[in-house]
């Protein structure tokens, strides 16, 4: 199946969302050619110990969201993994707030894609960025 018909399919829940997703709570919410976004509702299970989301939690809507940029440029048969995650924190998110995170493939080439990420709260507010490199599986 081809990247963007699989992100389509989450979207639409004729595919369910994985185990990651599912015990943290985020879903697919849009996807399109190079493009990806994840949403989250923040609850208080998403907290560290000083009371906001835990970055653990944040980092992992980056991976998806990114990820599944990447994913969207694949054609069918061909994967992806991460060979690395760069998250820069810009202020906390608290329980009771929405999180957006947008992922956009700069590049996909044969061996390697490279996107980036944008956390945004209902407001539009960024509160975090990122970056990845993943290696091309084919």
């Amino acid at each position: 199946m081809h990247g963007l018909d699989f992100l389509r399919g989450l979207i639409d829940g004729s595919i369910p969302h994985h185990p990651t997703s599912r015990t943290l709570g985020f879903t697919v919410t849009d996807a399109r050619e190079g493009f990806a976004e994840v949403t989250l509702e923040v609850q208080e299970f998403h907290s560290n110990a000083v009371g906001s989301v835990h970055g653990g939690v944040l980092a992992t809507l980056f991976d998806t969201a990114m990820g599944f940029a990447v994913s969207s440029t694949l054609s069918a048969g061909v994967g992806y993994t991460t060979l690395d995650l760069q998250v820069r924190y810009l202020r906390p998110v608290q329980p009771g707030h929405v999180v957006r995170v947008h992922g956009f493939c700069e590049h996909s080439g044969r061996r390697t894609a490279t996107a980036r990420g944008e956390a945004r709260d209902e407001q539009g507010r960024l509160l975090a960025t990122g970056s990845t490199t993943c290696m091309i599986l084919s």
